[in-house]
Protein backbone atom coordinates (compact mmCIF):
# COMPACT_ATOMS: atom_id res chain seq x y z
CA UNK A 1 0.00 0.00 0.00
CA UNK A 2 1.32 3.44 -0.95
CA UNK A 3 1.02 6.18 1.66
CA UNK A 4 1.03 9.93 0.99
CA UNK A 5 4.42 11.62 1.00
CA UNK A 6 4.93 14.06 3.88
CA UNK A 7 7.51 16.07 1.86
CA UNK A 8 9.49 17.49 4.82
CA UNK A 9 12.33 18.18 2.35
CA UNK A 10 10.43 20.93 0.51
CA UNK A 11 11.71 24.44 1.11
CA UNK A 12 8.12 25.64 1.58
CA UNK A 13 7.59 23.12 4.38
CA UNK A 14 10.86 24.17 6.05
CA UNK A 15 9.95 27.87 5.86
CA UNK A 16 6.52 27.26 7.38
CA UNK A 17 8.00 25.08 10.14
CA UNK A 18 10.58 27.74 11.03
CA UNK A 19 7.87 30.43 11.02
CA UNK A 20 5.67 28.28 13.28
CA UNK A 21 8.54 27.64 15.71
CA UNK A 22 9.47 31.33 15.76
CA UNK A 23 5.85 32.21 16.53
CA UNK A 24 5.78 29.74 19.42
CA UNK A 25 9.06 31.19 20.71
CA UNK A 26 7.65 34.72 20.47
CA UNK A 27 4.45 33.82 22.33
CA UNK A 28 6.35 31.90 25.01
CA UNK A 29 8.73 34.84 25.48
CA UNK A 30 5.75 37.13 26.02
CA UNK A 31 4.64 35.21 29.11
CA UNK A 32 7.99 35.79 30.82
CA UNK A 33 8.64 39.39 29.75
CA UNK A 34 7.97 42.62 31.59
CA UNK A 35 8.55 44.85 28.57
CA UNK A 36 9.71 44.98 24.95
CA UNK A 37 13.42 44.82 25.79
CA UNK A 38 12.85 41.90 28.13
CA UNK A 39 10.77 40.18 25.41
CA UNK A 40 13.60 40.55 22.88
CA UNK A 41 16.05 38.95 25.31
CA UNK A 42 13.74 36.02 26.08
CA UNK A 43 12.85 35.56 22.39
CA UNK A 44 16.52 35.54 21.40
CA UNK A 45 17.30 33.00 24.11
CA UNK A 46 14.50 30.67 23.00
CA UNK A 47 15.38 31.10 19.32
CA UNK A 48 18.99 30.03 19.91
CA UNK A 49 17.69 26.65 21.04
CA UNK A 50 14.47 26.21 19.07
CA UNK A 51 15.53 27.19 15.55
CA UNK A 52 18.59 24.89 15.33
CA UNK A 53 16.48 22.12 16.86
CA UNK A 54 13.74 22.68 14.26
CA UNK A 55 16.22 22.62 11.39
CA UNK A 56 17.85 19.48 12.80
CA UNK A 57 14.42 17.81 13.01
CA UNK A 58 13.58 18.78 9.42
CA UNK A 59 16.89 17.46 8.08
CA UNK A 60 16.56 14.19 10.00
CA UNK A 61 12.89 13.78 9.05
CA UNK A 62 13.78 14.39 5.41
CA UNK A 63 16.37 11.63 5.49
CA UNK A 64 14.13 9.18 7.36
CA UNK A 65 11.05 9.85 5.20
CA UNK A 66 12.82 8.55 2.09
CA UNK A 67 13.04 5.13 3.74
CA UNK A 68 9.69 5.14 5.57
CA UNK A 69 7.43 6.65 2.89
CA UNK A 70 5.65 3.36 2.16
CA UNK A 71 5.66 2.12 5.76
CA UNK A 72 2.73 2.31 8.16
CA UNK A 73 1.67 5.72 9.52
CA UNK A 74 2.28 4.42 13.05
CA UNK A 75 5.96 3.80 12.31
CA UNK A 76 6.29 7.20 10.67
CA UNK A 77 4.67 8.87 13.68
CA UNK A 78 6.97 7.00 16.05
CA UNK A 79 10.09 7.99 14.13
CA UNK A 80 8.95 11.62 13.85
CA UNK A 81 8.19 11.91 17.56
CA UNK A 82 11.49 10.25 18.48
CA UNK A 83 13.33 12.73 16.29
CA UNK A 84 11.33 15.53 17.94
CA UNK A 85 12.42 14.43 21.40
CA UNK A 86 16.02 14.21 20.23
CA UNK A 87 15.75 17.66 18.61
CA UNK A 88 14.43 19.10 21.88
CA UNK A 89 17.42 17.69 23.75
CA UNK A 90 19.69 19.06 21.02
CA UNK A 91 18.23 22.55 21.42
CA UNK A 92 18.71 22.41 25.18
CA UNK A 93 22.28 21.23 24.68
CA UNK A 94 22.93 24.19 22.36
CA UNK A 95 21.83 26.61 25.09
CA UNK A 96 23.88 24.80 27.72
CA UNK A 97 26.92 24.75 25.45
CA UNK A 98 27.02 28.55 25.18
CA UNK A 99 26.37 28.91 28.93
CA UNK A 100 22.92 30.45 28.51
CA UNK A 101 21.40 27.92 30.91
CA UNK A 102 22.82 27.24 34.33
CA UNK A 103 20.48 24.32 34.98
CA UNK A 104 19.39 22.82 31.64
CA UNK A 105 15.74 21.59 31.70
CA UNK A 106 16.40 18.35 29.83
CA UNK A 107 13.04 16.72 30.53
CA UNK A 108 11.03 19.85 29.69
CA UNK A 109 13.03 20.32 26.48
CA UNK A 110 12.37 16.72 25.44
CA UNK A 111 8.65 17.17 26.15
CA UNK A 112 8.60 20.42 24.16
CA UNK A 113 10.32 18.67 21.27
CA UNK A 114 7.72 15.89 21.38
CA UNK A 115 4.84 18.38 21.44
CA UNK A 116 6.15 20.57 18.61
CA UNK A 117 7.03 17.57 16.45
CA UNK A 118 3.52 16.18 17.06
CA UNK A 119 2.02 19.45 15.82
CA UNK A 120 4.30 19.53 12.77
CA UNK A 121 3.61 15.87 11.97
CA UNK A 122 -0.14 16.43 12.27
CA UNK A 123 0.11 19.32 9.83
CA UNK A 124 2.28 17.29 7.41
CA UNK A 125 -0.13 14.34 7.46
CA UNK A 126 -3.10 16.67 6.98
CA UNK A 127 -1.29 18.45 4.13
CA UNK A 128 -0.40 15.14 2.45
CA UNK A 129 -4.00 13.91 2.64
CA UNK A 130 -5.31 17.25 1.37
CA UNK A 131 -2.93 17.06 -1.59
CA UNK A 132 -4.23 13.65 -2.69
CA UNK A 133 -7.72 14.75 -3.85
CA UNK A 134 -6.21 17.95 -5.24
CA UNK A 135 -3.71 15.91 -7.21
CA UNK A 136 -6.49 13.63 -8.44
CA UNK A 137 -8.57 16.60 -9.57
CA UNK A 138 -5.59 18.15 -11.33
CA UNK A 139 -4.84 14.79 -12.96
CA UNK A 140 -8.41 14.50 -14.29
CA UNK A 141 -8.25 18.05 -15.61
CA UNK A 142 -4.94 17.25 -17.23
CA UNK A 143 -6.33 14.15 -18.94
CA UNK A 144 -9.40 16.04 -20.14
CA UNK A 145 -7.34 18.84 -21.65
CA UNK A 146 -4.21 17.03 -22.86
CA UNK A 147 -5.69 15.39 -25.96
CA UNK A 148 -8.60 17.09 -27.68
CA UNK A 149 -11.02 14.80 -29.53
CA UNK A 150 -10.58 16.58 -32.84
CA UNK A 151 -6.81 16.10 -32.57
CA UNK A 152 -7.45 12.35 -32.40
CA UNK A 153 -9.79 12.46 -35.41
CA UNK A 154 -7.38 14.60 -37.42
CA UNK A 155 -4.49 12.28 -36.62
CA UNK A 156 -6.44 9.19 -37.63
CA UNK A 157 -7.53 10.88 -40.85
CA UNK A 158 -3.91 11.81 -41.55
CA UNK A 159 -2.82 8.21 -41.00
CA UNK A 160 -5.60 6.91 -43.26
CA UNK A 161 -4.55 9.31 -46.02
CA UNK A 162 -0.94 8.14 -45.74
CA UNK A 163 -1.61 4.40 -45.66
CA UNK A 164 -1.75 3.85 -49.41
CA UNK A 165 1.02 6.25 -50.48
CA UNK A 166 3.38 6.37 -47.48
CA UNK A 167 2.69 3.36 -45.24
CA UNK A 168 5.86 3.79 -43.19
CA UNK A 169 4.96 7.37 -42.35
CA UNK A 170 1.42 6.28 -41.47
CA UNK A 171 2.87 3.65 -39.15
CA UNK A 172 5.09 6.28 -37.50
CA UNK A 173 2.08 8.55 -36.96
CA UNK A 174 0.12 5.76 -35.28
CA UNK A 175 3.11 4.80 -33.13
CA UNK A 176 3.47 8.40 -31.96
CA UNK A 177 -0.26 8.58 -31.23
CA UNK A 178 -0.13 5.30 -29.31
CA UNK A 179 2.77 6.54 -27.19
CA UNK A 180 0.95 9.78 -26.49
CA UNK A 181 -2.14 7.94 -25.26
CA UNK A 182 -0.08 5.49 -23.25
CA UNK A 183 1.61 8.33 -21.39
CA UNK A 184 -1.65 10.21 -20.86
CA UNK A 185 -3.76 7.30 -19.63
CA UNK A 186 -1.30 4.89 -18.03
CA UNK A 187 1.13 7.10 -16.14
CA UNK A 188 0.43 6.89 -12.40
CA UNK A 189 3.67 8.59 -11.38
CA UNK A 190 3.71 11.85 -9.44
CA UNK A 191 6.45 13.16 -11.71
CA UNK A 192 8.49 12.47 -14.85
CA UNK A 193 11.92 13.62 -15.92
CA UNK A 194 12.15 16.58 -18.26
CA UNK A 195 13.84 14.28 -20.80
CA UNK A 196 10.72 12.07 -20.87
CA UNK A 197 8.50 15.10 -21.35
CA UNK A 198 10.67 16.40 -24.19
CA UNK A 199 10.52 13.01 -25.93
CA UNK A 200 6.72 12.96 -25.63
CA UNK A 201 6.38 16.53 -26.93
CA UNK A 202 8.58 15.62 -29.90
CA UNK A 203 6.21 12.76 -30.75
CA UNK A 204 3.22 15.08 -30.52
CA UNK A 205 4.86 17.68 -32.75
CA UNK A 206 5.94 15.01 -35.24
CA UNK A 207 2.24 14.24 -35.75
CA UNK A 208 1.31 17.90 -36.09
CA UNK A 209 4.16 18.61 -38.49
CA UNK A 210 2.67 16.09 -40.91
CA UNK A 211 -0.68 17.87 -40.67
CA UNK A 212 0.54 21.45 -40.94
CA UNK A 213 3.72 21.02 -42.98
CA UNK A 214 5.63 24.29 -43.44
CA UNK A 215 3.04 26.21 -41.40
CA UNK A 216 4.52 24.71 -38.22
CA UNK A 217 8.12 25.78 -37.65
CA UNK A 218 9.65 24.27 -34.51
CA UNK A 219 12.95 25.14 -32.84
CA UNK A 220 14.39 23.07 -29.98
CA UNK A 221 17.13 24.33 -27.64
CA UNK A 222 17.46 21.62 -24.99
CA UNK A 223 20.15 21.65 -22.31
CA UNK A 224 21.09 18.00 -21.54
CA UNK A 225 22.10 19.07 -18.01
CA UNK A 226 18.40 19.74 -17.30
CA UNK A 227 17.18 16.32 -18.43
CA UNK A 228 16.77 14.83 -14.94
CA UNK A 229 14.69 17.65 -13.47
CA UNK A 230 11.38 16.37 -12.06
CA UNK A 231 8.22 17.77 -13.65
CA UNK A 232 4.51 16.86 -13.54
CA UNK A 233 3.50 14.27 -16.16
CA UNK A 234 2.37 15.82 -19.45
CA UNK A 235 3.95 19.18 -18.74
CA UNK A 236 5.11 20.15 -22.23
CA UNK A 237 2.48 18.49 -24.41
CA UNK A 238 -0.42 20.75 -23.32
CA UNK A 239 1.81 23.80 -23.80
CA UNK A 240 2.81 22.91 -27.35
CA UNK A 241 -0.79 21.91 -28.13
CA UNK A 242 -1.91 25.31 -26.87
CA UNK A 243 0.68 26.96 -29.10
CA UNK A 244 -0.61 25.07 -32.14
CA UNK A 245 -4.25 25.70 -31.31
CA UNK A 246 -3.85 29.46 -30.86
CA UNK A 247 -0.80 30.14 -33.00
CA UNK A 248 -0.75 27.77 -35.98
CA UNK A 249 -4.38 26.83 -36.63
CA UNK A 250 -5.81 30.39 -36.91
CA UNK A 251 -2.98 31.65 -39.14
CA UNK A 252 -2.66 31.01 -42.87
CA UNK A 253 1.09 31.55 -42.53
CA UNK A 254 1.37 29.29 -39.50
CA UNK A 255 3.57 30.08 -36.52
CA UNK A 256 7.01 29.64 -35.06
CA UNK A 257 7.22 27.48 -31.94
CA UNK A 258 10.30 27.48 -29.72
CA UNK A 259 10.99 25.15 -26.79
CA UNK A 260 14.06 25.75 -24.64
CA UNK A 261 15.47 24.34 -21.42
CA UNK A 262 18.46 25.59 -19.48
CA UNK A 263 20.05 24.49 -16.24
CA UNK A 264 21.38 27.40 -14.19
CA UNK A 265 22.95 26.15 -10.97
CA UNK A 266 20.28 24.39 -8.93
CA UNK A 267 17.45 25.73 -11.10
CA UNK A 268 16.05 24.60 -14.46
CA UNK A 269 14.39 27.15 -16.74
CA UNK A 270 11.85 25.97 -19.32
CA UNK A 271 10.39 28.29 -21.95
CA UNK A 272 7.73 27.60 -24.57
CA UNK A 273 6.97 30.48 -26.94
CA UNK A 274 4.98 30.87 -30.13
CA UNK A 275 4.06 33.64 -32.51
CA UNK A 276 0.39 34.66 -32.59
CA UNK A 277 -1.79 35.91 -35.46
CA UNK A 278 -2.33 39.66 -35.51
CA UNK A 279 -5.18 40.74 -33.26
CA UNK A 280 -5.53 37.38 -31.50
CA UNK A 281 -4.18 38.54 -28.14
CA UNK A 282 -3.88 36.06 -25.29
CA UNK A 283 -7.26 34.39 -25.60
CA UNK A 284 -7.85 30.74 -24.87
CA UNK A 285 -4.81 30.00 -22.72
CA UNK A 286 -6.31 30.35 -19.23
CA UNK A 287 -7.57 26.84 -18.40
CA UNK A 288 -4.50 24.91 -19.55
CA UNK A 289 -2.14 27.33 -17.82
CA UNK A 290 -4.13 27.34 -14.57
CA UNK A 291 -4.05 23.53 -14.55
CA UNK A 292 -0.30 23.54 -15.15
CA UNK A 293 0.28 26.10 -12.40
CA UNK A 294 -1.68 23.93 -9.94
CA UNK A 295 0.23 20.76 -10.82
CA UNK A 296 3.59 22.52 -10.46
CA UNK A 297 2.57 23.79 -7.02
CA UNK A 298 1.53 20.28 -5.97
CA UNK A 299 4.90 18.87 -7.00
CA UNK A 300 7.37 21.63 -6.06
CA UNK A 301 5.41 23.99 -3.75
CA UNK A 302 7.15 27.39 -3.47
CA UNK A 303 10.24 26.13 -5.32
CA UNK A 304 8.40 26.33 -8.66
CA UNK A 305 7.78 29.63 -10.44
CA UNK A 306 5.38 30.13 -13.33
CA UNK A 307 4.91 33.10 -15.63
CA UNK A 308 3.08 33.68 -18.90
CA UNK A 309 3.38 36.84 -20.96
CA UNK A 310 2.10 38.13 -24.32
CA UNK A 311 4.24 40.80 -25.93
CA UNK A 312 4.82 42.00 -29.50
CA UNK A 313 2.90 39.14 -31.09
CA UNK A 314 4.67 36.40 -29.09
CA UNK A 315 3.10 34.36 -26.31
CA UNK A 316 5.60 32.83 -23.89
CA UNK A 317 5.34 30.55 -20.85
CA UNK A 318 8.33 30.50 -18.48
CA UNK A 319 8.77 27.81 -15.83
CA UNK A 320 11.41 27.64 -13.12
CA UNK A 321 11.83 24.38 -11.19
CA UNK A 322 14.48 22.71 -8.99
CA UNK A 323 17.17 20.86 -10.94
Amino acid sequence: MTHPSLTPCHIGVALRAVLFTSTIAGVAAGFESAGPQDWIQHFSLLSVGMLPATLAWLIAACGVEKYLQNRSPRLRWLSGLSLGAAAGLYGCAMLALVNLLTSPPWLASMAAGLLLSAVLLSWLFWRAKARMPAATTARLSELQSCIRPHFLFNTLNTAIALVSEQPLKAEAVLEDLSELFRSALANPAESDTLAQEVALARRYLAIEEIRFGARLRVTWQIDPRADQARVPPLLLQPLVENAIRHGVEPSADGAELKITSLRRGSVVLIKVSNTMPAGSGERGNGLALANLRERLALLHDVQAHFQSVYRDGIFQVCLEIPA
